[in-house]
């Protein structure tokens, strides 16, 4: 087996090392149980060779450069490395998987069977890890952040896939282009990566922007598209407070995390984003908890929308509140649960994310360790704070975080829940006739059959004085197809990337194809693109379809629902 290439350890227990970006180590993972393979990953690494990544790099050309170790990152670069392609996979922070390995354990799935390739075989692996050889219920999908991680980087050494982290993109001048090609792309640490064919696998999509591919941000107007779920709702009943909640305070004041208003006609088009989160992996293990940290600088004022609601909650609804009330808590294995968002206050830190796709790199980090500290004070104030009804902090008490998750991070989520950033205006442009009405393509590369899910993107006080968040959509679709065009920009703009994550989508369409099984689908895709384009010396724009697809049928893809009966169906009454 090819070696895997990491350019840092855990820099709590390296501490030396923390800065030296260039420092290659060469390790060798060993077949043995998951649980033994990270803790090999975490410890054991083989430090009888330095590489650098220039030296790496040009030891043979490279065919594709990976910009992003997200799910939909690893897959791209497993399936290119399946196909023969030498791989390197950049991923900017320390850890691979994105959101997979970041918390949401809670598998996003639709239908069970549209679910095939390598997604499925990802999730096959997982299932055995706790004994299961099948995928037939939604509790087989589910799983711990550490065991996907390391599933991840055993099929990643498997593939002989290149892995190097903490290699980020130069903030500006990251790409260096030649005509409508991209031919090397630059990291902060001074490192220069040349490929024939270049993917961002990132949420960001950083490496999609500087090379200069037609982009937006937000929401459109209903016009745009004609998508009647396009734009400002005019009507937002999930996730909503349900009687009439005061927005001010005794002076008038707008209490914290309520914005001033007023909101924009219906149907309107904006610039603005659904909501961001952080996916907390909390356990009932009393042995394996951490309780909850006080952050820094706590101010337990800015809940007062949170107490106000929490304090009035039983005369309008009749009971307490519990743990239901303010998290949407998923069972995984080992007394562990994936806590999200959940009711009109919760977890999903409310039209602070407008910022964030064309933010600069201060301006990122700023929110997103901006949302981290609103989450633990979220999870400190439930617990801690004395006008939160007894029944309800008593429940929350009985949680804490896993000892044996995220451990170099303080037991804290790895990575922000970046819902939606910048979506890619490609070759083909999703949009919600897709999901519903016109749901078979003739280059099908996938399916999608998860609802339109679009989290609240404001939350503002009405004319009335009252609070009330918009912008929740949730509309079940029918399992629909998903064509390569998405993934590739204008030919006319660059014809040699691709983008499985940014992807060409309105913003209705990609609140349902922005779900992980999806970007590991169609990263599948991806990497068999590159593989059929340096083939044939051709634009990834001008590929043949017929053999892209039996590429992807060869290594049991699911294009269309005739595929899709060879998988098991989810059994009646099962949550799919």
């Amino acid at each position: 087996m090819a070696p895997c290439f990491y350019d840092s350890l855990n820099s709590w227990d390296y501490p030396s090392l923390r800065d030296k970006k260039s420092f290659m180590l060469r390790r060798h993972l060993v077949k043995c149980s998951i649980s033994s393979l990270v803790f090999l990953v975490s410890l054991c690494f083989s430090s009888a060779s330095a590489v650098t990544p220039q030296a790496s790099a040009r030891t043979s050309a490279i065919d594709l450069v990976v910009y992003g170790g997200t799910a939909s990152g690893v897959i791209t670069a497993y399936s290119a490395a399946k196909e023969g392609l030498h791989v390197v996979l950049l991923e900017p922070r320390a850890h691979l998987g994105g959101m997979v390995t970041g918390g949401l354990s809670a598998t996003d799935l639709g239908q069970f069977q549209i679910i095939g390739g390598y997604a499925r075989e990802f999730y096959m692996r997982v299932a055995a890890h706790y004994g299961v050889h099948t995928l037939a219920q939604h509790a087989d999908w589910l799983s711990e952040p550490h065991v996907d991680e390391g599933i991840f980087q055993a099929m990643l050494q498997e593939a002989g896939v290149e892995v190097h982290l903490h290699e980020k993109l130069m903030e500006h001048s990251g790409v260096v282009m030649a005509a409508r090609h991209v031919t090397a792309i630059r990291t902060m640490d001074g490192n220069i990566w040349k490929a024939k064919i270049f993917a961002d696998c990132s949420y960001e999509g950083d490496l999609m922007a500087q090379s200069g591919v037609a982009h937006t941000i937000g929401r459109e107007g209903i016009t745009k598209y004609g998508e009647d779920l396009a734009g400002v709702r005019a009507n937002t009943p999930a996730h909503q407070f349900t009687w009439p909640l005061n927005a001010y305070d005794e002076q008038h004041k707008l209490l914290p995390e309520i914005n001033p208003g007023p909101l924009d006609n219906p149907g309107s088009g904006d610039k603005k984003v659904q909501a961001y989160n952080f996916r907390m992996i909390l356990t009932h293990d009393p042995s394996n908890q951490i309780p909850y940290p006080r952050p820094a600088g706590y101010d337990p004022t800015r809940f007062a929308l949170l107490r106000r609601y929490l304090t009035e909650f039983e005369k309008n609804a009749g009971r307490p509140p519990d743990f239901h009330d303010v998290t949407n808590p998923v069972k995984i294995p080992n007394q562990k649960a994936d806590f999200n968002n959940n009711g009109p206050v919760s977890t999903d830190y409310i039209g602070h994310s407008w910022d964030y796709p064309d933010g600069s790199y201060a301006m990122k980090q700023t929110i997103w360790d901006d949302t981290a500290d609103y989450t633990q004070a979220f999870f400190y104030f439930l617990a801690h704070d004395p006008s939160v009804p007894p029944i309800l902090q008593k429940e929350v008490n009985e949680w804490g975080l896993s000892k044996d998750e995220f451990m170099d991070n303080g037991y804290f989520p790895y990575q922000l829940y970046i819902r939606e950033g910048r979506r890619m205006v490609g070759v083909y442009v999703m949009r919600q006739a897709d999901l519903q009405t016109t749901r078979t393509k003739p280059d099908s590369i996938g399916m999608g059959s998860y609802q339109s899910d679009s989290h609240n993107i404001q939350r503002v006080a009405r004319e009335d004085g009252t609070a009330t968040n918009e912008g929740d959509v949730q509309v079940a679709v029918q399992p629909y197809e998903i064509p390569v065009r998405v993934l590739l920009p204008k030919k006319d703009q660059v014809d040699n990337l691709l983008v499985p994550v940014c992807l060409s989508a309105s913003h209705v369409a990609y609140s349902s194809v922005r779900m992980e099984p999806q970007y590991m689908i169609i990263g599948q895709a991806a990497g068999v693109v590159a593989s059929l384009a340096i083939q044939k010396g051709t634009a990834v724009q001008d590929i043949s379809i017929p053999a892209l697809q039996k590429k992807l049928h060869a290594h049991k893809a699911v294009l269309n629902l005739t595929d899709a009966e060879a998988n098991p169906r989810a059994p009646a009454g099962s949550r799919d």
